[in-house]
């Protein structure tokens, strides 16, 4: 494993080579000091703009570009406003298509408007909107999922600034749980009404979304759903708090130019139709399979188990987008970031949530609160199972689990256990280049 989430300090990304020049010209608008935060936040929105085309998952599934969702943390005035100004770059297509639709919808409702009672009423026009705006209503979200349907299965994109603005598209908070899962789930959700002024229909929900609030927000909303797969589901980028160096940091200017190569990108994700299968990237997704059930032994973290098979996914999806976005190629430094992105997603998850993650978050010891912790790495080369107890006891985990840890250590061939010592000592594999 390369990297090591166990730490405050943010798994680094690696350099962007070959293959990923579109999120290199992306990152060129923004100022440095949000670099790392906002690649994972370009998936969602560059993913909507390939409608159209199904990959195989190492499961044997299909699986769309759609239900990809992204939640940026940052403090206020962490500059996250950047991402919309990216959005709006990114969608620039998008919006150009729903000022025509949306032109349709006013004329007819001028129509209705005008008509008489006694003559017959104009039909609704066919109308889809691709990016529609974050204050929507619920039925109104269900219209607009049906219309996205019928016109050719596209997925819709939806960016919210603040958290809150989620609660409204979903008809209520206690809604929102429900929608996000169905979301990246990609599955029907809709609605049978009694009347003929109800919204009736139940189409695939085909949407990305983007979310941006503070951490206090972010735990705030989450808070009730850490355990019923919606959590999990949610791709999270936390920028931690910087020094005060008193620098306005600069974003850049949107030239012609930078419109221009990125019209190029977005024009081979709208090329790319039909099923598509990539061996390396599958390999590699399989790769990291096995990496995350070695994260999960050392530290004994189920948790973080369950949202890793999810942060899988979510890093393949952004794959196949890259791999799309490089003119349907494969390069190592798209590998390098789709690792990236999983320790990354993990390691905001551990962040912002760990002490909430816990069986009783009142009484967990300080170290557990700051995330997962590699257990072996905390123990001396040679150790017996008395000192591997303690430590679990120190870590708020029961004492009667180091007998399975110790197993599953073995099995991984990071420690060996001498019969006439009874004591275990960790393998030269392990400490040259298994650690975390």
């Amino acid at each position: 494993m390369k990297y090591d989430i166990t730490k405050p300090k943010a798994p680094a990304m690696p350099p962007l080579g070959n293959g990923t020049e579109c999120i290199k010209i992306l990152l060129s608008q923004a100022s440095k000091d949000m670099h790392e935060a906002l690649v994972p936040m370009f998936f969602p929105v560059l993913g909507a703009h390939l409608s159209g085309a199904e990959f195989q998952y190492p499961d044997l599934s299909w699986k769309e570009p759609c239900g990809q969702m992204a939640h940026l943390v940052a403090e206020s005035g962490g500059n996250k406003g950047q991402l919309s100004n990216l959005i709006e770059a990114i969608c620039r297509d998008f919006r150009h298509h729903d000022e025509e639709e949306l032109k349709k919808l006013v004329e007819w409702q001028k129509q209705m408007k005008t008509k008489s009672a006694n003559k017959e009423k104009p039909a609704r026009p066919d109308v889809a909107f691709w990016f529609p705006p974050s204050d929507v209503t619920s039925a109104a979200f269900l219209q607009n999922a049906m219309a996205c349907e019928a016109l050719g299965n596209r997925t819709q994109y939806l960016n919210m600034p603040e958290v809150e603005m989620a609660d409204r598209i979903c008809g209520g908070h206690k809604a929102v749980s429900q929608m996000f899962r169905n979301i990246y789930d990609r599955q029907r959700a809709g609605a049978l009404r009694a009347t003929a002024d109800g919204i009736t229909g139940n189409p695939i929900l085909r949407a990305n979304l983007t979310i941006s609030s503070t951490p206090f927000a972010a735990r705030n909303f989450y808070k009730h759903d850490l355990f019923n797969g919606t959590f999990g589901r949610m791709v999270f980028s936390y920028k931690p708090r910087t020094s005060r160096d008193g620098r306005i940091p600069r974003q850049g200017k949107y030239p012609d130019e930078f419109y221009q190569k990125l019209d190029e990108y977005l024009t081979r994700l709208s090329i790319c139709n039909g099923r598509h299968i990539i061996p390396q990237l599958n390999k590699l997704v399989d790769t990291l399979a096995n990496d995350m059930a070695t994260l999960a032994d050392l530290t004994d973290d189920d948790v973080m188990w369950d949202c890793s098979k999810r942060s899988l996914v979510a890093a393949w999806k952004a794959g196949c987008v890259l791999w799309a976005l490089n003119g349907q190629s494969w390069t190592r430094p798209m590998g390098e970031l789709v690792e990236w992105l999983v320790y990354r997603d993990l390691w905001s998850k551990m962040q912002l949530f760990a002490d909430l993650l816990g069986n009783d978050a009142d009484t967990m010891s300080e170290a557990q609160r700051r995330g997962p912790k590699n257990m072996l790495d905390s123990l001396p080369d040679t150790f017996n199972q008395a000192q591997l107890e303690a430590l679990r006891t120190q870590l708020g985990k029961d004492k009667e689990g180091a007998k399975d840890q110790l197993y599953n250590w073995k099995y991984r061939n990071f420690i060996t256990y001498n019969d006439q010592t009874a004591l275990y000592t960790k393998t030269d594999e392990y400490l040259k280049g298994g650690k975390m």
